[in-house]
């Protein structure tokens, strides 16, 4: 009986981690789900004013899960506020949906970022930074260009 209690006990054990391992396996891995954002196009155009600057950029997101575009920083200005555009109307908004596997557009006309009291006014050329705040994502630094005042992207928006 003792002869066998040590091969029962480890084919036992065997079983029970191999049973284990196969339920890891077979379940979906959350991670592969999860929104799996980054940012293209990003710009600002060099600003007419001293105090106020418009930024624009896109978020895509490859995961299968939605997050949110909460807030967002940059040492440029004391606040950097989200707004959206509904026809000829701006609104500051807590956040914008970024889909899952799709992309949230900022653009000229549309839903953008607006750079308020502005620490110094950027020129074209320099490149501001911003961090990008999220719902369930870490948060993204951006190293946005700025442009001229009257640029017009090709492309991306």
């Amino acid at each position: 009986m003792r002869r066998l209690a040590g091969p029962v006990l480890i084919t036992t054990a065997a079983l029970v981690l191999t049973g284990c391992g196969s339920s890891d396996s077979s379940s979906s891995d959350p991670s592969s789900s999860a929104a799996k954002l980054s940012v293209k196009s990003a710009y600002m155009p060099q600003p007419v004013t001293d105090s106020l600057a418009a930024g624009y950029l896109v978020i895509e997101n490859d995961g299968g899960t939605a997050d949110e575009l909460t807030s967002v920083t940059s040492d440029i200005a004391q606040d950097v506020t989200v707004h959206a555009t509904t026809g000829q109307s701006m609104q500051e908004v807590a956040g914008l949906k970024v889909p899952a596997d799709g992309e949230l557009v900022l653009k000229s006309g549309g839903n953008h970022l607006m750079f308020e009291n502005l620490k110094r006014k950027p020129k074209e050329g320099e490149t501001v930074s911003l961090r990008l705040n999220f719902t369930k994502s870490e948060a993204i630094t951006v190293e946005m260009p700025v442009k001229s005042a009257t640029y017009q992207p090709t492309s991306g928006h």
